[in-house]
């Protein structure tokens, strides 16, 4: 988190490629290839001026228009040489991840040009969907008297433009579908990585390559004016042999290389082609995080490894992106066309999805050391200790220590199946799998990629038991405090600078330790799960873990009326507002997980338990309504401050959504809930901006913005699409999608965030942490409906 060195905003995004867990590429609605993520978690913003595609087109044997596909331009002397600054009026880009379309109306042509971006992203895949490849599929349609010969060229600068050392060399693959290039880059410490850039040989498609040429045209090498001269003068035919060096190359100190694949194709007047099929790979096979400590294998290597893994993921890709196609239709088409649901749902439910891939997200194998032995060689020996303290302070210690050793079996059991996964909270804000914001976020995972919800669980629940004393001076109130304390929820699994999941916290705004939302997230988070996964193994994994937190939880209730109490310091996910004892969000979660508890203790045949749960859970919401209801909403909390005490949370029923996503709706009377709602909605929504931005975290009872607070006067995207899922869930479907109208037409229509969602913003036009988590939480709207 630097709070000084914001990312500033442009609006130049478009939908990112690649599959989960592997790296990202942004290609932009521009044309231009202008975000690179490939070391794990870390941003690159660079616009290779190279990484372009070309047309060419030619009549009667005479090129007649050659164009770079880019309405940009070199600013210096480097491909000058090129015909640049294609004329945006007559383009148009439509994204809806994880694919994009591009159309060029070629003016005086009579020719028309479609790229189809496609990225292999689908529900419930846990092979295809974790691969580094991205297909541009180019449909040419030729409105003209003539026939036309079209060339479409791919080039590519190897990765962002490093002067590290690089390697080149032709491929072609083994069926001699895919021809291309492979380059070599080893711009990172210890993670070689290769670029692939491949076109599909088939009838009527020919391809040709240049291995390299050098873009800044500062050596002997084949220069940007020789490829495009090879394209206007001989076309294609002798493109394959305009290189200078061999086709292994070394490149010297401080120079560029790019390479070039072309396909060309002729069209019959007044006819479509058949498609010119161009894949682009990315292969860092393994990684590690900024300490070094330990190096990890992404997914992908399970099926697509060695040294030529990258364009064996390319020819597959060219193979196979006609099936990821038919599972993208099969799993979008449904929503587009249902004629119910507004436009601008279609989009943002959808393109909001974009953070899955471009989050810096990890998806990794787990070592096979790590699963060697039996029963306590899974515990690591200060898991060990921590269970030892745990069991000390427990009753019923034999049947927990039973248990809890079975949970660390089962998890890496789990873990060496599904692996592991992981994304920043955002792009700004890099720390991994952070909770209180994966909370709202994580329906995404649980309702498309439920594995890789139960993987961050099972390291979540692990996390828990550590323990690092480490001491840690806090920024906020400058308390000293260690880094973690056992038995509790981590705010995170660490940042990818350091050593996530073996150094986990590495938040230092607040000692989370007391944190009153953490700790019942959790069990909220594991019912919910269980709830749509139906996975008995994974509730008894999780449900000494689930005891162990409420224990910790229940040291917040002083009174001993059943209900937590909020510290007076700003003690949860809304890490900038005060919070003074009971309170309307960390109590209502707090009923909703006691309510969960006894559900799975029912469940799980814990008869005991579930008595027990249950009279917490009585009195509790009692002492809810007792001190929060105002006969019309909950108030914010108990304090005596004036400024906020009554003010009108907007995501005050947090814990209502949670429970009514796990199919349970009996703990609050349902006139309050949907009398909260509609003061919310009245309030939060509509006397804010005339609800054009969605629910402002804070308003006072008579229609004012709470000020009181930094965060209390912003708009939370993600909190506003939970809110929306809450009123959908109530039947409230008018107010759910006008409430969330809001973030996507302000976010996405007016202000130019596509594929980049803050995490807050204000009506005046301000906004924080662009690139977000949080608004993941719009897929509970779909979960709703």
């Amino acid at each position: 988190m630097d709070f000084f060195n914001q990312h500033p905003l442009r609006p130049i995004y478009g939908v990112p490629l690649g599959g989960i867990g592997s790296g990202t590429i942004n290609r932009g609605w521009q044309g231009d290839f202008c975000k690179w993520q490939l070391k794990p978690g870390i941003y690159t913003f660079d616009c290779p001026l190279a990484d372009q595609f070309i047309v060419s087109i030619r009549r009667h044997n005479t090129v007649v228009c050659q164009q770079v596909l880019s309405t940009k331009g070199p600013s210096g002397e480097a491909l000058r040489t090129w015909n640049w600054k294609y004329c945006g009026s007559y383009a148009y880009y439509n994204g809806l991840y994880p694919r994009a379309w591009t159309v060029y109306d070629l003016q005086g042509q009579n020719i028309v040009l479609t790229c189809r971006q496609i990225s292999p992203v689908f529900p419930n895949d846990y092979k295809d969907t974790s691969l580094p490849a991205a297909v541009f599929v180019w449909d040419v349609e030729n409105r003209g008297n003539e026939e036309v010969e079209v060339t479409i060229v791919m080039s590519l600068e190897n990765g962002t433009g490093n002067n590290g050392p690089l390697f080149y060399h032709s491929n072609t693959d083994h069926n001699n579908k895919a021809k291309g290039v492979v380059m070599h880059n080893t711009t990172y410490r210890d993670m070689p990585y290769t670029l692939t850039v491949a076109a599909a040989e088939k009838p009527g498609v020919d391809v040709t390559h240049c291995t390299s040429f050098n873009p800044t045209h500062n050596g002997a090498e084949a220069t940007p004016k020789d490829i495009y001269l090879s394209l206007k003068v001989i076309h294609n035919i002798y493109f394959n042999y305009l290189k200078i060096f061999p086709c292994s190359i070394q490149s010297h100190h401080h120079t560029h290389f790019a390479c070039a694949v072309a396909a060309s194709c002729k069209v019959k007047p007044h006819s479509m082609a058949g498609s010119m099929d161009f894949a682009l790979t990315w292969d860092m096979p393994q990684i590690h995080f900024g300490d070094a400590g330990k190096h990890y294998k992404r997914r992908y290597t399970r099926w697509f490894n060695g040294d030529n893994a990258g364009a064996t993921i390319a020819s597959y890709a060219l193979d196979n992106y006609q099936t990821w196609e038919d599972k993208i239709e099969a799993w979008q088409r449904p929503i587009l066309d249902n004629k119910q649901l507004p436009d601008w749902y279609k989009s943002a439910i959808f393109n909001e999805l974009y953070y899955i891939t471009d989050g810096g997200t990890v998806w990794l194998e787990v070592a096979e050391e790590l699963h060697s032995g039996k029963g306590i060689t899974y515990i690591e020996p200060s898991i060990e200790a921590s269970i030892k303290t745990i069991l000390y302070n427990i009753r019923q210690a034999t049947k927990y220590y039973v248990l809890l050793y079975r949970t660390k079996v089962d998890s890496c059991d789990f873990l060496k199946e599904y692996g592991k996964f992981a994304y920043l909270e955002g792009q700004e804000y890099k720390m991994y799998n952070t909770y209180d914001v994966h909370f709202y976020a994580s329906i995404a995972l649980a309702y498309l990629w439920p594995k890789l919800e139960l993987s961050v669980q099972y390291d979540i629940a692990t996390s828990i038991l550590h323990s690092n004393p480490q001491p840690h001076k806090y920024l906020m109130d400058g308390v000293t405090a260690p880094v973690k304390t056992p038995n509790v929820v981590p705010h995170d699994v660490g940042c990818p600078e350091d050593e996530p999941w073996l150094r986990v916290n590495t938040y230092f705004v607040h000692d989370t330790a007391d944190w009153r939302d953490l700790n019942p997230k959790f069990v909220l988070q594991a019912y919910r799960d269980y709830y749509i996964t139906k996975d008995i193994d994974f509730l008894k994994a999780m449900w000494p873990i689930c005891k162990i937190v409420m224990e910790q939880s229940m040291r917040h209730d002083k009174d001993n009326d059943g209900l937590i109490e909020n510290s007076g310091a700003a003690d949860q996910t809304f890490d900038g507002w005060c919070v003074t004892g009971p309170s309307a969000y960390c109590g209502g979660l707090w009923l909703a997980a006691l309510r969960c508890m006894e559900e799975a203790a029912d469940i799980l045949h814990e008869k005991d338990d579930q008595v027990k749960f249950h009279d917490i859970l009585v009195r509790a919401t009692k002492a809810y309504q007792d001190r929060l209801w105002n006969g019309k909403y909950f108030n914010y909390d108990c304090s005596n401050n004036p400024q906020h005490r009554t003010s009108v949370m907007a995501d005050q029923c947090a814990g209502q959504w949670f429970l009514l996503a796990s199919g349970i709706c009996d703990v609050l009377p349902d006139d309050q809930v949907m009398s909260s709602l509609k003061t919310i909605f009245s309030l939060n929504v509509e006397q804010y901006d005339g609800g054009r931005h969605g629910a402002v975290n804070g308003m006072r009872p008579h229609g004012a913005v709470d000020t009181s607070s930094v965060q209390s006067d912003e708009v939370w995207t993600g909190v506003t699409y939970a809110l929306a899922a809450t009123m959908i869930h109530k039947g409230m479907l008018k107010e759910g999608f006008r409430t969330a109208s809001g973030i996507y037409r302000s976010c996405w229509q007016r202000y130019g965030m596509a594929f980049q969602t803050p995490e807050a913003m204000r009506k005046n036009h301000t906004y924080r942490s662009l690139a977000y988590m949080r608004p993941l939480s719009i897929w509970g709207m779909q979960y709703a409906l």
